[in-house]
């Protein structure tokens, strides 16, 4: 039988892993397909679109949760879902905190690009949808960097989370709003604990991509 803080450190920190992975899943599948078709186009729109990722990139999350909140909350749109204060609340306000940061960085690595990538695929007459695989190829990195911002985007958030999960014990706690509340409560050894393994995880994700990193440049 587990000693019931351990117990419920080690439940904190699952649920932690749970909606920090899926927002960060939900970003990466969103962001970085939009980001390369957006980086790799020319559109009348186009400017606007940049624009709007650039602003959603520094956009502050509270206010995210806060739009999450009156969305969510039963007077709201979306209010027949009953998603608010439940994780899949939590989820939806990291991904849209996640996804400007995964989209600004792979459309910047894109940029970085110049056109002469398709030139050979243009030369053959490749369709365009298959001549943008070598760039994809090329730029497997950038998504990499734009894992390591997004996660620490959402992980490092309390606000947002808070609002739309309302820090309910063993229901919508993850780690971050715990360090906080216990803080704030002068546990300091409980926070610290937390903390610990906060950090924790977060060198050994920031391990494992640096080792997929350096792996794909020797390749």
């Amino acid at each position: 039988m587990l000693d019931p803080e351990l117990q419920t450190l080690v439940e904190i920190t699952l649920r932690t892993l749970w909606v920090c992975g899926s927002a960060l899943l939900l970003a990466l599948l969103g962001g970085v397909p939009i980001g390369i078709l957006l980086g790799s186009s020319q559109f009348i729109s186009r400017g606007l679109l940049v624009s709007s990722v650039n602003a959603g990139m520094g956009a502050p999350p509270v206010v995210v949760g806060l739009i999450g909140s009156i969305l969510l909350a039963r007077s709201g749109p979306l209010g027949s879902w009953n998603l608010l204060y439940t994780p899949y609340a939590m989820i939806i306000t990291s991904t849209a905190i996640a996804l400007p940061l995964v989209l600004g960085l792979t459309l910047a690595a894109v940029g970085s690009r110049d056109d002469e990538w398709e030139l050979p695929g243009r030369t053959l007459g490749i369709p365009r949808h298959w001549r943008i695989w070598p760039l994809i190829r090329e730029l497997r990195m950038g998504p990499l960097a734009a894992v390591i911002a997004a996660l620490g985007g959402i992980l490092s958030e309390v606000g947002a989370v808070n609002m739309v999960g309302g820090n309910i014990a063993g229901e919508t706690r993850v780690l971050t709003p715990a360090i906080m509340m216990h803080t704030s409560m002068g546990e300091y050894e409980i926070a610290m604990s937390q903390a610990t393994v906060l950090f924790g995880n977060l060198l050994l994700l920031a391990g494992l991509l640096t080792w997929l990193q350096q792996s794909g440049r020797k390749r």
